[in-house]
């Protein structure tokens, strides 16, 4: 069932990067749902293809599959320049990332600046692309992705790191924006059943499960319906927030 507060702009595109798994692809499938034409991006350009294709298939000219580099400024270029051409754009989802998980002082160079550049460079090129955009529309709304890793996770100063940036990020740009009716908000996932986690042990994976109040692991859909309500008009009046969606995940 489409979200009602998203049919104003429902000839606009909301563009979604990471879109080629996991969450970026509930994400993508849920804003198509809510009536919303999506820009699939991501370094998989066969799998948004795909994805694209099916999209299509249910709605002529809903979807447009481009292979991004997030951490690429040229590749940022190439896509705003695409999209302009197709139609108005409302919105930006930045969910792509990485992980490159070592202790500290095990941790290169190399494995700290992959996972800040994907995930936090990424999204202020992003934004700095995109914005323009939103400002010809009129409106707009900005998601970024976070994570309850931005209050630290063991073995992943990297990406404990650029989760944390990206709630900065996130108020600045809506400071700097809101008086262009462009909104920035944060969604934060707990623990979520992706591919990302397959090669987590069970016994991990159980611990987490026994430190969530509700007990179980998220799924992809449950952050697709986060991002789906910061970006419907429900949530005009939604500005500079960080949602947690962890299932009551207790931090340090």
């Amino acid at each position: 069932m489409g979200n009602p507060g998203a049919a104003a702009e429902e000839s606009a595109f909301v563009i979604v990067t990471g879109a080629g798994s996991g969450i970026g692809t509930a994400i993508a499938r849920r804003l198509h749902s809510d009536s919303f034409r999506v820009v699939l991006a991501d370094l998989d350009g066969e799998g948004v293809g795909k994805l694209a294709t099916e999209l299509n298939n249910a709605r002529p000219e809903s979807a447009l599959s481009v292979e991004l580099d997030v951490a690429d400024r040229n590749g940022w270029t190439r896509l705003a320049d695409t999209v302009r051409r197709a139609g108005p754009v409302f919105g930006l989802v930045n969910n792509a990332g990485i992980t490159r998980d070592k202790s500290m002082l095990s941790m290169t160079d190399q494995q700290f600046d992959q996972v800040i550049d994907v995930h936090l460079k990424g999204s202020w090129l992003g934004i700095q692309a995109v914005v323009p955009l939103l400002r010809e529309h009129g409106s707009g709304s900005i998601v970024n992705i976070s994570s309850v890793g931005r209050h630290g996770v063991f073995g992943q100063t990297n990406y404990s790191a650029a989760k944390a940036g990206i709630v900065g990020l996130t108020k600045a740009v809506a400071l700097e924006q809101a008086k262009y009716q462009i909104r920035s908000n944060a969604v934060a996932p707990g623990a979520i059943e992706t591919p990302m986690l397959e090669s987590v042990p069970e016994a991990v994976k159980g611990s987490w499960r026994s430190s969530i109040l509700l007990n179980r692991l998220g799924r992809p859909d449950e952050i697709a319906g986060a991002v789906s309500f910061l970006m419907s008009g429900d949530a005009a009046f939604v500005n500079a927030i960080v949602l947690d969606v962890n299932g009551g995940e207790p931090h340090l």
